[in-house]
């Protein structure tokens, strides 16, 4: 793990930011007036779903609190934006995926909104893939089992406070930007983190041999293991009810 106080310049994490933004929101293909487009899936016959949202360049947003396994409002550039949703059911288990169409021009395009909401007491696995742009996930009302966060460039907040009944295993990988990670404080915390190029503050958390645990952490009766591989940039771990992490 790369200690505390040795983060990348700030030059040189703007030079690759910017470079790599470049690499991923240029070109496309001409775009027209935006649309916005309500959408919802339901659940059927599903016990489980896994969900798995594709977001090359744009702005995320996820909650829980739907009525539907998926309520979402969508913006889009036209003609060739509109996102592919498509959900099946096997054996009892669904599977949900959101996909952005390949080749979009990012924010030279036009605006590109996602505002998802997940029924909260549905068993979820939930992988994330991100480009460009900013993502705020919202998840401690949701009925997680797994989490895998891949980030690109941008910043990413992953809020995990609520109240936990079933433990969680979680992956989040960081890319170039940064990402603010938001702990619950009366439920047991895990992580593991392993600095990339940038820095890596743990907030609260105390370090417990290769790990970082939270008070609450061998008491309660369930745990979010956490596992945090830092990228360019910054990760801060916060905890639910303390100051933000400066």
């Amino acid at each position: 793990m790369n200690p505390p106080g040795t983060p990348l310049p700030l030059s040189a994490v703007l030079v690759m930011t910017l470079a790599a933004a470049g690499c991923q929101i240029d070109g496309g293909y001409p775009t027209g007036p935006a649309a916005t487009e309500s959408r919802s899936v339901e659940l059927g016959d599903a016990k489980s779903v896994q969900v798995e949202l594709h977001m090359g360049a744009g702005e995320l947003k996820l909650a829980g609190g739907a009525k539907n396994l998926l309520d979402a409002d969508f913006t889009y550039p036209l003609p060739r934006g509109k996102p592919d949703v498509r959900y099946r059911v096997t054996a009892g288990r669904g599977h949900l995926t959101i996909r952005q169409p390949e080749g979009w021009g990012g924010p030279r395009g036009g605006r590109y909104v996602w505002d998802l909401r997940l029924k909260d007491n549905v068993p979820l696995e939930l992988e994330v893939h991100l480009g460009a742009g900013r993502s705020d996930l919202t998840l401690g009302s949701l009925a997680l089992t797994k989490l895998d966060v891949h980030m690109g460039v941008g910043e990413c907040i992953v809020d995990l406070t609520g109240d936990w009944k079933e433990d969680l295993s979680a992956s989040i990988q960081g890319g170039i930007g940064s990402a603010t990670v938001r702990l619950p404080e009366d439920v047991g915390v895990k992580v593991r983190a392993k600095g990339g190029i940038g820095e890596i503050r743990r907030g609260p958390l105390k370090p417990q041999g290769d790990f970082y645990v939270n008070d609450a952490y061998g008491k309660s009766s369930v745990t979010l293991h956490v596992n945090i591989e830092g990228g360019i940039g910054e990760i801060r771990l916060e905890a639910s009810g303390a100051p933000p992490v400066v």
